[in-house]
C-alpha cells in the first residue's frame, strides 16, 4: 500500500502576506485560494516540482503561527537554489556541511547527497531547509 504524502499545513498569522512570500519569493505556485466566509481560507501553494503542497489559511489548524520547523526543500544545485531564493529576496543562511564531526561552511566538498544545507524562514518563523541531492548525477 502506497502512502503519499501531499500537503503539509504551515501555521500563519497573516494569510496574505504568507501567500506573497511563499508565491513571490520563495517561488511557490499558487494552486488554490479559496474563502468560504470570513473564519475559513485555504491556500494552497506548491514548490516548483513538488509532488507536496503546502497550505496557509485561517481556520485549517490550531497550530501555534511559527511553529513548524525544518520543512525539507531538496534540490539538486544548493548553490543555485540558494542564489535564486536571495535574488527573490528571501533571508537564506550560508551553505553549511557537516565534516569531521563540526559544521563547516560551504558545500560538501564532493557534493554529496544529503550533506549540504542552507536554511531560512517565513515571515511568520516556520522554518525551511534547503538540501542538496542528485548534483553529481545531475552533471551540475
Amino acid at each position: 500500500m502506497e502512502m503519499k504524502l501531499e500537503l503539509v499545513l504551515v501555521p500563519v498569522t497573516d494569510v496574505d502576506r504568507a501567500k506573497s512570500f511563499y508565491h513571490e519569493q520563495a517561488g511557490f505556485e499558487v494552486d488554490v485560494d479559496h474563502r468560504a466566509g470570513d473564519d475559513f481560507r485555504v491556500v494552497q501553494l506548491t514548490p516548483p516540482g513538488s509532488a507536496c503542497s503546502i497550505t496557509v489559511g485561517i481556520g485549517i489548524t490550531s497550530a501555534e503561527p511559527g511553529s513548524v520547523r525544518g520543512l525539507h526543500l531538496v534540490v539538486t544545485d544548493i548553490v543555485a537554489a540558494r542564489d535564486a531564493l536571495i535574488e527573490r529576496g528571501v533571508e537564506v543562511a550560508e551553505i553549511r556541511h557537516f565534516d569531521g564531526g563540526a559544521w563547516r561552511t560551504g558545500p560538501h566538498p564532493q557534493r554529496s547527497d544529503y550533506n549540504s544545507f542552507a536554511d531560512f524562514a517565513d515571515p511568520d518563523g516556520n522554518t525551511w531547509l534547503l538540501q542538496e541531492r542528485g548534483y553529481a548525477a545531475a552533471g551540475a
